[in-house]
């Protein structure tokens, strides 16, 4: 098993049965249920029920089995980008990790916008609606400002009132497909006039299939909600004696969310996509239309009446404001989740209130960009949505290969084809959704690289752990400890011995005195901070501390200090000059975390220790 890597500092302790949390996900996956079958009879019309029944297809043997291995594989809620980034590593790995929460920051903006573009056009069309609220842009601005000031004052997503939600539109869709199929049981001509209606544009069924492949991509929104649903793993109940690295009954809980919400949304997707195609005009389906955005909810009119017709409306007005609200938890849980571990500052990843008016602001812009449509932003958001979905089958698929688990590999890189397939002809026909995710990607970039470069002198390790034979180092006489930095090429003991000779003769230091050497080794330059974990080394008479960490200086000046705490002594440390330009140490240091590393350990130790008594001392030699 691969297990996270990376967890949370700290867990979730409040947990609830996995059904309740599949409402907490369903917010903002049952609540598309408000616009796809709209937006499906919109952009495929009488193909419309086929290409959901293979939207669904792809949901039950694509996408579901996809992130049942995600649950088994990242079950502390960090998700498909996560465990992709846990799969590569290097500078490449966190620039695909920033495009790939680009993606997804665009995926939760437009799940903001567009819920609230819907709502809007829920309230607008009610009968019972004043004619002064026909102005969807305001109304969705309004919905969208009233989210964040909710936020503001300290929102927490309560289970509670998902749960009642999700219950209540729900049952409210299921009355409404249950009289939509009175209506077709009624109307026994509408079913064959369908029919003949394909049979005419489409020589036979082979060409009608086709045809449903090709705009099926169209229908991607019917995929989302996945991602939520591993994200909020640390929040469902699993087994009492569930080990926490890798929580078994948590795993299986969480897969049982995951199919649950499968099974129902395919059943609602295809009966909700077969009513609306027989039952509404084509008319009004388009841009104005009474239909448009509302396919349901015109249904739940028109046929049980506008008391109830209202009611409807009102569930699902407060759904996909709950889906936005969902969304905006979702774009706060991204920034302290990921970014510090880009070297962005933890202090300012915290600030929630901040982010919450930057994030609002966006939204803000987004809406006035699509003039609050929500077929507009239909392609941007699938492809927010497809996008993370691709890189998820890509996850698993390496996962698999690594295993040597072939057939599951094949399988999952199946999938992955078709999810490409379907996020390509997406971005081919509406670029939108791809230029949206380009701005948030240039955003994390610029702003990750400069917070990298301002934090680039902070120690950068949390603490510092040493091995028994370490600590025999530093107990075994050592009255003050003379560290000698090395970097290791053979590490043969003359090497040593020369390093040793050669940094007694340039700095002075007497012969009496007793020395360990310290090695740091790179390993990934592109990780800003973690745990330096220093383990002891014996080459003949040398003694050595060595360690691996993202930068060579920032480990040497938290060992220097940590022995200053361990010690009570300020610890001596002895460097030779490098041999590179200023330039080219400069550049070393920033991406591959060496460089000039007498005089950035001396910056680094003078900015975390002012006062020069206490700051442990260095001494540089070489011509």
């Amino acid at each position: 098993m691969v297990g996270d890597s990376y967890k949370p500092a700290q867990e979730v302790h409040s947990t609830n049965p996995w059904w309740r949390v599949m409402c907490l996900t369903g917010v903002d996956y049952f609540s598309t249920l408000g616009y796809q079958p709209g937006i499906a009879a919109l952009a495929a019309g009488a193909l419309s029920p086929i290409a959901t029944l293979i939207l669904v297809l792809v949901t039950l043997f694509g996408a579901l089995p996809m992130y049942r291995r995600v649950a088994q594989e990242s079950p502390h809620g960090n998700g498909s980008i996560s465990m992709l980034g846990h799969l590569l590593e290097g500078w490449w790995n966190k620039l695909l990790i920033l495009a790939l929460l680009g993606f997804l920051a665009t995926d939760f903006v437009i799940t903001i916008t567009l819920s609230a573009a819907d709502a809007s056009a829920h309230i607008i069309e009610n009968p019972f609606a004043p004619h002064w609220l026909n102005h969807p842009v305001l109304i969705t601005l309004v919905l969208v400002a009233l989210l964040g000031a909710i936020f503001l004052m300290g929102f927490r997503e309560a289970i509670g009132v998902a749960v009642l939600l999700v219950v209540a539109y729900l049952a409210l869709n299921v009355v409404v497909v249950v009289v939509g199929f009175q209506q077709l049981v009624q109307q026994p001509h509408l079913i064959p006039d369908w029919a003949r209606l394909l049979s005419i544009n489409y020589a036979d069924p082979l060409a009608v299939t086709v045809a449903a492949l090709l705009v099926f991509p169209r229908l991607a929104l019917g995929l989302s909600g996945f991602e939520t649903g591993v994200a909020v793993m640390p929040q469902v109940k699993g087994d009492p004696g569930d080990n926490p690295g890798y929580p078994q009954g948590r795993i299986r809980n969480t897969q049982k969310l995951l199919t649950t919400a499968a099974l129902i949304m395919s059943v609602l997707l295809v009966t909700t996509s077969l009513i609306t195609i027989l039952l509404i005009p084509a008319q009004a389906f388009q841009s104005g239309g009474e239909a448009n955005g509302r396919a349901l909810a015109y249904l739940a009119h028109r046929y049980l009446g506008n008391v109830f017709g209202t009611v409807y409306d009102i569930s699902t007005i407060l759904i996909l404001w709950f889906a936005g609200a969902s969304a905006m938890a979702g774009l706060l849980n991204i920034v302290p989740r990921y970014l510090p571990r880009f070297g962005m500052a933890p202090e300012w990843a915290g600030a929630t209130r901040p982010l919450t008016l930057v994030f609002t602001l966006i939204c803000f812009v987004v809406t006035l960009i699509f003039r609050a449509s929500v077929d507009a932003q239909a392609s941007a958001y699938a492809t927010g949505v497809l996008v993370v979905m691709t890189s998820a089958a890509v996850a698993v698929t390496l996962s698999a290969h690594r295993k040597g688990q072939r057939t599951a590999a094949v399988a999952f890189a199946f999938i992955g084809v078709i999810l490409l397939y379907t996020l390509v002809v997406n971005v081919a026909e509406r670029p939108e959704g791809l230029q949206i995710a380009t701005v948030f990607i240039a955003s994390i970039l610029v702003v990750s690289f400069l917070s990298r470069l301002y934090r680039a002198l902070e120690l950068r390790v949390e603490k510092v752990q040493l091995d028994p034979l370490a600590e025999h180092f530093l107990r075994d006489g050592v009255s003050e400890v003379r560290l000698i930095a090395h970097h290791r090429q053979h590490g043969a003991a003359y090497e040593y011995s020369q390093k040793e000779r050669r940094i007694r003769q340039e700095t002075h230091l007497p012969e009496d005195e007793s020395v360990l050497f310290v090695e740091v080794g790179v390993v990934d330059a592109s990780e800003f901070s973690g745990v330096l974990k220093v383990r002891g080394v014996e080459v003949g008479e040398h003694r050595i501390l060595r360690t691996e960490s993202s930068a060579v200086p920032n480990a040497i000046a938290a060992l220097g200090l940590y022995l200053r705490e361990r010690t009570g002594k300020a610890p001596h440390i002895y460097f030779e000059w490098g041999e590179r330009s200023p330039l080219q140490a400069a550049l070393r240091f920033v991406l591959f975390g060496e460089g000039d590393v007498p005089t950035v350990t001396r910056e680094i130790l003078r900015r975390a220790e002012p006062n020069p008594e206490l700051r442990p001392a260095t001494h540089v030699g070489g011509r």
